[in-house]
């Protein structure tokens, strides 16, 4: 195109942002768009540095957004309601708390994706009693709340083991008619299942009319974590039955309600169907909780053959969790010599040193596990 506006750049930025994901190609393309068109004499607008913002946060690109800050600070941008929000997602996602609460400080016109993005940021960086604080403040201006900020909010009252909270906010989720959105109810099994009130947690479920992927996956891992082994795998059969395809985050929950429950041949039937049926590419956490069964079922030389042959045998996690069944069983020997390896991968771990100093102690064997203090201290 001869005529190169800033319209025609901002187009070009913003559709590297559209589908699923940006990856890294598509946010180069976007850094090179924004620099051309500065060395072009073209200044960009308010919409550009949004959407450069948010290239910026999708591919975690912090240092080359807070370069875009400053030049937004040159140009007096900084209270524009939309850069705002993407600079209060930039710092929140950065793990810079409270230059995210100044963004949103500075931003004069708070609409409700500015109180989304400092509420959910909270809520991510662990910052829950604050985000309740906010939510409470966001109310007392008279303020309509959206389905993502209630989903954050009972996200907040999961973690601070509140569900009196999260009944109150999911009460209100209903008088204002959002009540039966997924994201919601998702966010209500997840709250009732961490406060333990699986109950409530399956009712939830019960009631959604579509639920998706994420609630399966959620009531599957909710009930293998509460020891509902069989109930995990009968929700797993039936989601089958359905015809919902499950992705790697589901197959941690059945596995977990095999390991959990001790059932070995349900477990590696699960783990090979993963591979052969589903051509899914198993992770760490799903061979170590294959270590972890096998280990409890007191097969300690089929969890170190499994391990050796899993292309994970670099990875402490994995020997850790044979560690730990040396230790349920008392196996000072093989505890040693998996220890040892443990202690070789990660030197700086204490969590192989206090599982070998427990095993020797459990053993009465106190001049090795003096030994590994000393280790430890060292």
């Amino acid at each position: 195109m001869s005529n190169q506006s800033v319209i025609i750049y901002n187009a070009m930025i913003a559709g590297f942002l559209q589908g699923k994901t940006t990856n890294d190609e598509y946010a180069n393309e976007a850094f090179n768009l924004f620099s051309k068109m500065q060395k072009n004499g073209i200044k960009p607008s308010k919409f550009t540095f949004s959407s450069m913002l948010k290239v910026c946060n999708a591919v975690e690109a912090f240092d080359y957004g807070k370069q875009i800050h400053a030049q937004i600070c040159k140009r007096d941008l900084q209270s524009d309601e939309f850069i705002g929000s993407a600079l209060i997602d930039l710092y929140f996602l950065s793990i810079s708390v409270e230059d995210g609460v100044k963004c949103f400080a500075l931003t004069s016109k708070l609409d409700i994706v500015s109180w989304t993005s400092i509420i959910s940021g909270y809520v991510q960086n662990g910052h829950f009693g604050r985000a309740l604080a906010l939510f409470y403040e966001l109310l007392s201006f008279g303020r309509k709340p959206d389905e993502f900020i209630i989903s954050s909010m009972l996200g907040a009252c999961s973690n601070l083991a509140s569900p009196r909270s999260g009944q109150q906010i999911q009460g209100y989720a209903i008088k204002i008619g959002i009540g039966k959105f997924t994201m919601i109810q998702n966010s209500q099994i997840c709250m009732y299942a961490k406060s333990g009130d699986i109950d409530s947690a399956h009712l939830t479920f019960e009631e959604m009319d579509n639920p998706d992927v994420v609630s399966w996956s959620m009531m599957i891992s909710s009930n293998a974590q509460h020891g509902c082994a069989r109930k995990a795998l009968r929700l797993f059969e039936l989601m089958m039955d359905y015809g919902i395809a499950p992705n790697h985050i589901m197959f941690l929950g059945v596995l977990t309600a095999c390991s959990h429950g001790g059932l070995v041949k349900e477990e590696l039937r699960y783990f090979e169907s993963m591979k052969k049926d589903y051509c899914m590419t198993v992770n760490v956490r799903h061979c170590a909780y294959i270590v972890d069964l096998l280990g409890c079922a007191r097969k300690l030389v089929d969890a170190e053959n499994f391990i050796l042959n899993s292309g994970f045998k670099e990875d402490p996690v994995m020997w850790r969790a044979l560690l730990s069944a040396c230790r349920v069983y008392k196996d000072t020997v093989t505890g040693k010599h998996v220890a040892e390896r443990v202690i070789e991968l990660e030197p700086q771990g204490s969590a192989s040193y206090v599982l070998l100093y427990n095993i020797y102690n459990d053993a009465g064997i106190n001049l090795p596990a003096t030994k590994i203090r000393e280790l430890m201290n060292d």
